[in-house]
């Protein structure tokens, strides 16, 4: 008889999560139930699943409410009922059309209406539902078709209160403003079997067909079955014939003819993947990488998926499994408790066209992105009660920060009360970072469907559920580091005609002029090595290889860090005579990496072959060290399991302990080798365009406005690589910046102020002809005088030989405020120039204007500092001051908060001295409050200078911000 409940996945609604929900129905003794979630179908397979092990018949459907106001309950009969549900919510999610009054004529759904819908014609399926509320009115209907609909939403008092505070936040009013109309009754909550029958003990028929209703549902699914696209060709064996074709080419190119090893490992592979049903999602992958190369794409194959040498040979990954020892079982193998995935990195101007690819290739009805919960985090919560209570923003902002333990105001008591209550609820669907589903059967049969801004559609469960049921994803993700190697390999082409095969990695890790590039620590603006912390890491490791690199990516983490291992590992690299091991079975284990887990591999090899744990339990311990555990208690089982089998081994306690406090160190946040490697890749791309095309490989970098460093930065290497920079031109700048020989033309787009509309303009009319004077320019050009001035302050008229000031005295007389003067061209008007008296100009006019307009200058910021003092030391002589206070002046590149074990705060400064070279800073927490840092600007700094592994840095214990001289315009 329970038709009719509701989890929090009835959003900003419901207040009870699904476990709660069965776990509820358990101890009243409830056999059947049915889950019907607001116009939502997210927590249908978790239901399912948690209602069978706890021997509960689930039953599933949807409420359909249009604005608050319940239109009809559906309950679907079996899974073909759930598909027409998803069919008929499609139908309006995607038009964003309302749901009707009736619904269609349904085969395999069971529908109920509200009680003021009791007029209606009905067939067999359709139902008229009573609630508690309503039983005073049965007296006057014929009731054949009714049944009873009792509600669940909350639990009990506190729950209803929640409910109506996520109302309020759903509606964004004041809790006392909150229309009753958009409140659930107040005895939506589980009653026992025996009183809700005794609730309509004078109505036994209603009784009696809602139980009748219930037993025509019953929601059959099978989680174990794969549910992927089944075959790319048209059978298993023609995929998987296909398969070893590709493969078998792919062979060739990357190893050669008669490599016995790598044909070994393929035949190994591809029996596991046929095995595992896996061949058309190898094909898949192939056929998108296919079809991205067809555009002149750049992509990487990143994530465990580099294990396998089958992607490798299709040029899925450019990692190559044999020479990093990679093991294949880490991305596929028969006790993987949860589905490999792909993950395909494109740049992030091109990710949709492979996304939209993807969607005609497979079908719109078979393909669609996954979903993510976006939930509430407690501070959220607690601004949003905040926000329901009436509280003005400074009190939210100061209980927000604070969180105060005794409030004495009784509204902030309550907030603090429910937003705990709230924390962890989901707030609104959003789309996953990367996750494809691309399914056998029509995607209905699992979800309904709902429009994304850029017109692609998602699912309504999230990768957790995807897994759950039997989905392997494709994550198709984006980032900046791939579109500059696309560019400049682009540039490359244009200016030299010289053609790059990006994807020859192979060619690359033996380079000696790559390998010196990178011992010397050259790699701003190369992927994931140009951060100072990187740059010092490699500095410190002495990395000029490949496979020191592939290490580096995993070990810069966070947790390995802070765990005290990165600095064990250096050391180690550096010494590998003087290693000790924890325990003889470690230095089996860890003898590549000197006994430390580097890669997730490591802990895995660790708690299965010292822990004892299977491989299906140390896999579970991964994920659930990453985050990314479905049960807690689960996961706890396995912790309780590790200790218990290191006591069995006979391991001393302490030997046990710290050998879990690595792995917990290093499992949260390492990298697994084959990640590592694919890093690494991108990395040597970089360096390779970084090494040979040196002015190509700033400009693409400048054009993808991505990266570490801000803008300027990347300009200044430019500089550092011979690059001659000039500032945006009417006649030389187009909208992005532009290489010639060796000078690098700034475009359009980093100047503030100036319209699209003007710059479409210039780009416009120049292609017609050149400019040949300013008067021309203000004949053709019809913009505002405001973008007039801004185009004569960055000198982007400077070709015409006029100084800033005899351009802006013209452009007042020429130029009216809203449009230029528009001269007809059927007669010839001689240009007019004035003759102005000789106008002063300072140079550090010209800076100022460039830190306006730009946000940086291009000459050196040091010349405008006010009294500079005289300092003997820069970077490129801090080793002759080793354990020597020494004075320096520098211009702040990029500050690293961070904080000491204390909680105290303190940050690593990354700098740039006179001489265009860089310098790395250290500021304690006593520095750091004495001597503040005061935004972007020249510092005069103070320290001693400190070695380790061969870097220097300064260790700060005074510090000034440096005044620059004032604007002599504004003297």
């Amino acid at each position: 008889m329970y038709l009719n409940c509701h989890t929090y996945f009835s959003l900003r609604y419901g207040t009870i999560s699904i476990e709660l929900l069965v776990e509820t129905a358990v101890k009243l003794g409830i056999k059947k139930i049915a889950l019907t979630d607001i116009n939502s179908t997210s927590a249908i397979f978790d239901f399912v699943s948690l209602c069978k092990k706890r021997g509960i018949e689930p039953v599933v459907g949807v409420e359909f409410r249009v604005d608050d106001k319940l239109q009809f309950i559906c309950l679907a009969k079996n899974q073909e009922g759930l598909s027409e549900i998803n069919e008929f919510r499609n139908k309006y999610n995607l038009s964003k059309e309302p749901f009707p009054n009736r619904v269609p004529s349904f085969l395999n759904v069971c529908t109920i209406y509200p009680l003021e819908c009791n007029e209606f014609v009905l067939n067999e399926n359709e139902f008229i539902g009573v609630q508690l509320h309503e039983i005073h009115q049965l007296y006057k209907y014929d009731y054949k078709k009714f049944v009873v609909i009792h509600p669940v939403t909350f639990l009990d008092k506190l729950g209803y209160n929640l409910h109506r505070l996520l109302r309020a936040v759903d509606g964004n009013c004041l809790l006392s403003k909150l229309p009753k109309s958009k409140e659930a009754k107040e005895h939506e909550y589980f009653v026992t079997p025996d009183e809700l029958i005794n609730h309509f003990k004078n109505y036994p028929e209603l009784v009696e067909n809602s139980k009748k209703l219930i037993s025509k549902c019953d929601f059959i699914f099978k989680f174990d079955t794969p549910k992927n696209k089944k075959f790319y060709t048209t059978s298993k064996a023609d995929d998987l014939e296909l398969l070893r074709k590709l493969t078998k080419d792919g062979l060739i190119k990357r190893y050669g003819v008669n490599n016995k090893e790598a044909q070994s490992r393929i035949d190994n592979e591809l029996r596991i993947i046929d095995q595992l049903d896996f061949c058309s999602y190898f094909l898949i992958t192939w056929d998108i990488i296919k079809y991205a190369r067809s555009r002149g794409y750049f992509h990487i194959g990143r994530g465990s998926g580099a294990n396998s040498i089958v992607a490798y040979c299709l040029e899925i990954t450019d990692v190559d499994p044999i020479l990093l020892d990679l093991y294949f079982e880490r991305f596929i193998n028969p006790s993987r408790t949860s589905p490999p995935d792909f993950d395909l990195d494109f740049s992030w101007d091109e990710r949709d066209e492979i996304i939209d690819y993807t969607f005609k290739r497979y079908g719109a009805d078979y393909v669609c992105l996954l979903a993510t919960h976006v939930t509430f985090h407690y501070s959220s919560a607690c601004r949003e009660l905040g926000k329901v209570f009436g509280l003005p923003k400074h009190e939210i902002d100061e209980l927000v920060s604070s969180y105060r333990e005794n409030p004495s105001n009784s509204y902030t008591r309550l907030i603090l009360r429910y937003g705990k209550l709230m924390e962890d609820f989901p707030n609104y669907l959003s789309i996953h970072a990367g996750g494809i589903l691309i399914s056998e059967e029509k995607l209905t049969n699992y979800t309904s469907l709902l429009a994304m801004p850029k017109g692609f559609v998602i699912g309504e469960f999230d990768m957790y559920t995807c897994e759950d049921i039997g989905f392997a994803k494709f994550d198709v993700l984006s980032q900046r580091g791939l579109g500059h190697i696309k560019d400049t390999v682009d540039l490359v082409w244009k200016n030299k005609r010289i053609s790059i095969d990006i994807h020859a990695i192979q060619d690359f890790k033996d380079d000696e002029n790559i390998k010196n590039q990178l011992k010397k620590h050259e790699t701003m603006g190369c992927f994931y090595i140009e951060s100072p912390a990187m740059r010092q890491l490699i500095w410190k490791l002495k990395c000029e290889d490949y496979i020191t690199l592939v290490a580096a990516s995993s070990i810069i983490r966070p947790g390995v860090a802070s765990s005290g291992m990165m600095g064990t590992f250096i050391k180690r690299h550096l010494n590998p005579e003087t290693v000790e091991y924890i325990h003889p079975k470690m230095e089996e284990l860890l003898f590549e990496t000197y006994g430390v887990m580097v890669y997730q591999e490591d802990v895995i090899k660790v708690a299965h072959s010292f822990g004892g744990l299977s491989l299906a339990q140390a896999d579970v311990l991964r994920r659930g060290m990453s985050g990314k555990y479905r049960s807690r208690l689960e996961f706890d089982k396995i912790v309780e399991q590790y200790f218990e089998n290191c006591k069995r081994f006979g391991y001393d306690d302490d030997i046990a302990k710290e050998v879990w406090r690595q792995i917990q160190s290093f499992a949260g946040y390492s990298f697994s080798k084959a990640h590592s490697a694919s890093y690494a890749v991108e990395s040597y791309q970089s360096l390779y365009l970084k090494t040979y095309f040196p002015h190509e490989f700033m400009v693409g970098v400048i054009n993808n406005f991505g990266g570490f460093y801000e803008t300027e930065f990347y300009i200044h290497e430019a500089k550092r690589v011979g690059a001659i920079i000039e500032l945006p031109d009417i006649n030389g700048s187009n909208l992005l910046t532009d290489l010639k020989g060796n000078i690098i033309t700034l475009g359009f787009i980093h100047v503030k102020g100036l319209e699209k509309i003007t710059i479409n303009q210039i780009i416009g009319q120049r292609n017609i002809r050149p400019f040949s004077s300013f008067d021309d320019f203000c004949k053709r050009v019809y913009i505002g005088l405001e973008q007039m001035i801004i185009l004569i302050r960055i000198s982007a008229f400077r070709m015409f030989g006029y100084s800033k000031k005899e351009l802006l005295w013209e452009t007042h007389f020429k130029v009216n405020k809203k449009n230029t003067l528009q001269t007809s061209e059927l007669f010839y008007v001689e240009d007019v120039h004035y003759q102005l008296p000789s106008l002063y100009h300072h140079p550090a006019e010209d800076i100022y204007d460039e830190f306006e307009l730009l946000g940086f200058t291009l000459q050196k910021p040091f010349l405008l500092v006010f009294q500079k003092p005289n300092c003997e030391y820069f970077a490129s002589n801090l080793s002759t001051g080793i354990g020597k206070v020494i004075e320096i002046l520098g211009y702040l590149v990029s500050l690293k908060p961070t904080r000491t074990k204390k909680g105290e705060r303190m940050f690593f400064g990354y700098w740039v001295d006179e001489q265009g070279e860089f310098f790395d800073t250290v500021h304690f927490p006593n520095a750091t409050k004495m001597y503040p840092f005061r935004g972007k600007g020249v510092y005069h700094l103070k320290g001693k200078v400190c070695v380790e592994y061969g870097h220097c840095s300064i260790q700060i214990n005074w510090m000034q911000k440096l005044p620059f001289i004032v604007d002599p315009r504004m003297e």
